[in-house]
């Protein structure tokens, strides 16, 4: 039984491939450039491009499950070149906008209902694993973290931030026991927390002072418009309003699945406190 892993440079997929390595499955990694991929001694590597249907045959040759990156450009052809490989399962990285309420006209759920619905027609069997924000989305404040002050719209928005080693673990038993099986699987972290308390988590842990100057809606699109594009920022900036203010449910989803405690944001920040560092 080979497993392969796309999106294998990423926070999850890295992650996914080292369990599986260190379980001793037979392995297969993919990327656009396999060459650029920093894999274990031993992992096969390939290139798949997702966006290039001449590369699907021989990533998916001998496949038996894949830990697949959604993309949706192209996502019908992808699944019927991995059924006609014999792919028996597939776990979609997928992400919890694809439940918003209008997934369809919002680009940042229509990006991942598009692959759901192509994987569920395909016939293949499935796990949809829809996380929320990631804990690492506070490295987007790193650099002002070390300058020592964040602008920040919807200070009081809530989020429930899931570290990557959880997800990892989700998608590991996905891919190698029978379960989850054609279920949708949404993951979270263990507590709600606004974005002003994820700073303040990261001040404690640090020792650092961080001053969080509130911005309002307009001051934040105008400041987040020259890195993000327009329907994508409409579309947070709907959620973190949507959130202001208003905790979000925790669940224990990840616990349940894995046997053991979430791990929590305050131990991803503990791991990570280096990063948030004063510039030398």
């Amino acid at each position: 039984m080979t497993i392969l892993v796309t999106g294998a440079r990423g926070n999850v997929g890295r992650r996914v491939l080292h369990r599986l390595y260190a379980a001793g499955h037979s392995l297969r990694a993919s990327g656009r450039t396999p060459s650029e991929l920093d894999v274990p001694d031993g992992v096969e590597t390939v290139r798949l491009d997702l966006n290039d249907p001449g590369t699907f045959a021989a990533a998916f040759d001998g496949v038996t499950s894949v830990l697949l990156y959604a993309e949706p450009d192209g996502a019908e052809e992808l699944m019927k070149a991995a059924k006609e490989a014999g792919v028996r399962h597939i776990v979609l990285l997928s992400s919890n906008t694809a439940d918003l309420p209008d997934p369809e006209n919002d680009p940042l759920g229509h990006h991942h209902i598009v692959v759901e619905e192509a994987l569920v027609a395909s016939g293949i069997s499935y796990t949809l694993l829809r996380p929320g924000a990631f804990c690492s989305n506070a490295l987007g404040w790193s650099y002002l973290i070390q300058q020592g002050a964040i602008d920040q719209v919807f200070p009081e928005a809530h989020t429930v931030p899931i570290h990557e080693d959880d997800i990892a673990d989700v998608a590991v038993i996905a891919l190698t026991e029978q379960k989850l099986v054609d279920e949708v699987v949404d993951l979270c972290g263990p507590e709600s927390l606004t974005f002003r308390q994820q700073l303040a988590v990261i001040a404690d842990v640090t020792g650092r002072d961080i001053e969080v100057r509130e911005l309002t809606r307009e001051q934040g699109e105008e400041q987040m418009s020259a890195w993000v594009e327009a329907p994508i920022l409409a579309s947070l900036l709907a959620q973190w309003e949507a959130s202001n203010g208003k905790p979000l449910d925790a669940s224990a989803t990840a616990e349940r699945i894995t046997g053991k405690p979430a791990r929590t944001f305050r131990q991803w920040v503990e791991e990570n406190a280096a990063v948030f560092a004063p510039a030398a």
